[in-house]
């Protein structure tokens, strides 16, 4: 059951085991813009997102950005969500599952609105906008949780996953990064009493990887991370997936849903210690992340397109 209020989405799962909520979040998955529009990596990454939510549980699907390369969409028919999206996902284990989506920066490069739009043509694709909240409520107990899910790309400024024009050098419109930054504030404020909180971008605040650490990232928002003890931040744009820990906040990188690329670049750019785990084979046929929350943790499971557990690791309620 979804229910729109203003921003805040509030999702009450179905298929998971009582007390828990589960959900799949896979980044940097958006095929290619030529035919035949999606990748091998792509198609193995979602056939295992099908048999991880009919064997793990799933109650939804967190798409962490870069939903279309190279360029994003035009308008809300664009031929890319059939060729991208509907035809390629269609395993029977995500068919009645919802897709919360955030933008990253190279769906910035075509027409985001025209993403947002989309909400109304598919039951499947849920973005409602730029930035929004997901209240998660635990069946069977009286906890809840809270995703609060952002635009990094409007915060921080564009990029390129490819290195071409680089790292963000700042937001096109100023007034409106620090509008979302208020309400982060204030819904981080608000979620005190939630027993996981979960932040989600595009970008990354650490990562070792090629793009490394998002310099605006870990100026403005670690320091919200930190004050408001959040579980975790989810995020893509590097190539691989990565688990790293640092001030009592868990960080994944999940960006291997169409490209996987190996690169430890910016392994002395992270706080010492806090990479645990790390994986970007480029003969990988892809992966994505599993987390499931329920009254004792937040267990995070990071699976190859092969269905090979790689990585587990339990984050504690707050």
């Amino acid at each position: 059951m979804l229910v729109l209020l203003w921003m805040t989405v509030t999702v009450v799962a179905g298929g998971a085991p009582e007390g828990a909520v589960q959900f799949l979040a896979v980044g940097d998955w958006g095929g290619v813009p030529d035919p035949p529009f999606a990748t091998p990596r792509e198609v193995a990454t979602a056939a295992a997102m099908g048999r991880a939510a009919t064997d793990l549980g799933a109650d939804f699907v967190l798409a962490l950005g870069d939903n279309f390369y190279y360029e994003g969409v035009q308008d809300e028919w664009d031929p890319r969500f059939q060729e991208t999206f509907e035809q390629v996902f269609t395993a029977p284990g995500l068919r009645g599952l919802p897709w919360f989506v955030l933008a990253g920066n190279h769906d910035h490069a075509g027409n985001v609105t025209a993403q947002l739009a989309y909400s109304h043509h598919s039951p499947r694709w849920h973005f409602p906008h730029y930035y929004y909240s997901l209240r998660l409520s635990l069946p069977g107990t009286n906890a809840s949780a809270r995703l609060l899910v952002l635009d990094t790309v409007l915060l921080c400024g564009g990029g390129d996953d490819f290195g071409m024009r680089g790292a963000p050098t700042g937001p096109r419109d100023a007034a409106a990064a620090a509008a979302q930054l208020a309400w982060l504030r204030g819904r981080l404020a608000a979620a005190r009493h939630d027993r996981y909180v979960l932040v989600a971008g595009h970008y990354p605040v650490w990562s070792v990887a090629e793009h490394g650490p998002t310099a605006c990232l870990v100026r403005l928002l670690r320091p919200l991370l930190r004050h408001h003890r959040v579980t975790a931040y989810l995020c893509g744009h590097d190539h691989n997936l990565q688990f790293l820990t640092e001030g009592g906040v868990g960080y994944v990188v999940s960006g291997a849903g169409n490209f996987v690329e190996g690169s430890q670049h910016h392994a002395g750019a992270v706080p010492p210690g806090s990479l645990r785990f790390f994986f970007g084979p480029p003969a990988s046929p892809g992966g994505f992340a599993h987390l499931r929350l329920d009254a004792q943790a937040a267990t995070i499971t990071f699976l190859e397109a092969t269905g090979r557990v790689l990585y587990r690791v339990a984050l504690p309620p707050r």
